[in-house]
């Protein structure tokens, strides 16, 4: 893989969380991509992920709060859009 690919792919994470949350921070960009492929493994793979929630009870409180948290921005985001 190489740098420049890494830029651009980066540039689309942080163009994707600024549309999902109405921000992107290099904090939030990361939650994000945990977010996005934990939800992918959930639908593609539910047995992994129900094995890796098993194995790691408090990895799986930690993704609760990124998701639920996720949710709050990006519904607060939309609200936001919606009035403007």
């Amino acid at each position: 893989m190489n740098e420049e690919f890494v830029e651009q792919f980066e540039a689309l994470i942080d163009k994707y969380t600024e549309l999902l949350t109405g921000d992107a921070t290099p904090e939030l960009n990361e939650k994000v991509k945990i977010w996005a492929l934990y939800t992918y493994i959930s639908k593609t793979m539910p047995a992994l992920a129900k094995h890796w929630n098993g194995l790691y009870p408090e990895g799986k409180e930690e993704m609760k709060n990124i998701i639920l948290e996720i949710k709050k921005l990006n519904e607060e985001h939309r609200a936001k859009e919606s009035k403007e």
